[in-house]
């Protein structure tokens, strides 16, 4: 305090109340600087539309059809297999069990893969089925589901190719005959919004039909709208919503490599990290090693679903380049039916991008 007394009464002292000229003067000829128009007019932001991130139209996938024609242990006679071929189906080898055994554990397996991205869904399995129970699984599916998404996942591996009218094979009651199955019996029995996933040879060929049946249903209910035995006041069904994944195109067959899955498709739409990694593995130059940084995908540890970890750190990363991949290619409006409506239609278009990569 002894210090400051000093300098406090000095400054008292000089304080005449009455203003340095000489100060003022120099004051008066600094230039002026942030004059100009641009700083002396108020500041508004440019003028845009606004944008809203929700999505007016929502559909949520809670149903989930699966439906497995493997017939373990017996080819299909339209299919010529490389030797040694691939064998695994989702990560299973279908001869080291018995034949049911080997269907019932990959229809367990390819639920769990499943449930990873949506574990509330309600999932029904249709292993090695007929006709008459695809029609049971989709009705009952559609009447659950009421507006919301309904998911069917299709593989093909055990029967012929689809037919050039789009048609899938099942099986009949004996499993004696392969049965042909209209897709537009499959429309009619699905309903809309749906989501499929087609992994069979051929299956752009079913993609290619879709819409021609589309078209045919639509037409066929205006038709029986102007009867009058039909019901004026049901809606229309539009299959406009309707979402169609498909591993191949017209006239190509799926890979045989014994280095892949047998289902590449699904491997990459349910399993993408363990995909991503493995084709990672098998592309690398380091030959020697290879067998061995196969095994050790198997062990990387922790959840795809808990980031703390090592797995889950690997697809939080995963999600987020495909995600930009998306936002960059895709048009708003599609980029948010697809991946910001439905946290399972999300997945599965986020890990189409790693199948359109890998198997092309």
């Amino acid at each position: 305090m002894t210090d400051m007394a000093p300098y406090l009464a000095v400054n008292d002292e000089e304080d005449s109340g009455e203003p340095d000229s000489d100060s003022s003067d120099f004051e008066d000829d600094l230039p002026l600087i942030f004059n100009k128009p641009r700083h002396l007019e108020p500041i508004k932001g440019a003028e845009r539309e606004e944008h809203s991130w929700r999505v007016k139209e929502k559909y949520k996938t809670h149903c989930v059809a699966l439906v497995l024609c493997l017939n373990v242990g017996v080819d299909p006679p339209d299919v010529i297999k490389t030797q040694p071929c691939a064998r695994l189906e989702c990560w299973i080898d279908p001869n080291s069990l018995s034949p049911s055994k080997a269907l019932e554990s990959i229809g367990n397996a390819l639920q769990t893969q499943y449930e990873r991205w949506q574990p509330r869904a309600r999932y029904k399995q249709s292993l090695d089925p007929t006709m008459d129970d695809i029609k049971k699984l989709c009705c009952s599916l559609r009447r659950n589901a009421k507006e919301e998404r309904v998911l069917f996942h299709y593989n093909g591996h055990g029967v012929p190719k689809p037919t050039s009218q789009g048609e899938i094979w099942v099986f009949n009651r004996s499993y004696t005959q392969y049965i042909p199955l209209s897709m537009y019996d499959l429309q009619t029995w699905m309903g809309a919004p749906s989501l499929y996933v087609y992994d069979c040879s051929n299956a752009g060929v079913i993609v290619d039909n879709f819409q021609q049946f589309a078209v045919q249903h639509e037409r066929d209910f205006e038709m029986q709208a102007s009867s009058k035995a039909c019901d004026a006041g049901a809606p229309a069904v539009s299959y406009k919503n309707c979402i169609q994944l498909a591993a191949c195109a017209a006239g190509q067959s799926l890979p045989m490599s014994p280095e892949l899955p047998a289902d590449l498709f699904t491997a990459c739409l349910t399993t993408p990290v363990k995909m991503a990694i493995k084709w990672f593995v098998l592309r690398t130059r380091l030959r020697v090693a290879r067998a061995d940084l196969v095994d050790l995908i198997d062990k990387i540890p922790g959840q795809v679903t808990d980031r703390r970890t090592m797995l889950g750190e690997l697809n939080w990363i995963f999600t987020a380049i495909t995600d930009t991949i998306a936002w960059s290619s895709l048009p708003p409006e599609l980029f948010q039916q697809l991946f910001r409506a439905d946290l399972l239609t999300a997945s599965l278009c986020r890990n189409f991008l790693l199948a359109d990569r890998i198997m092309r």
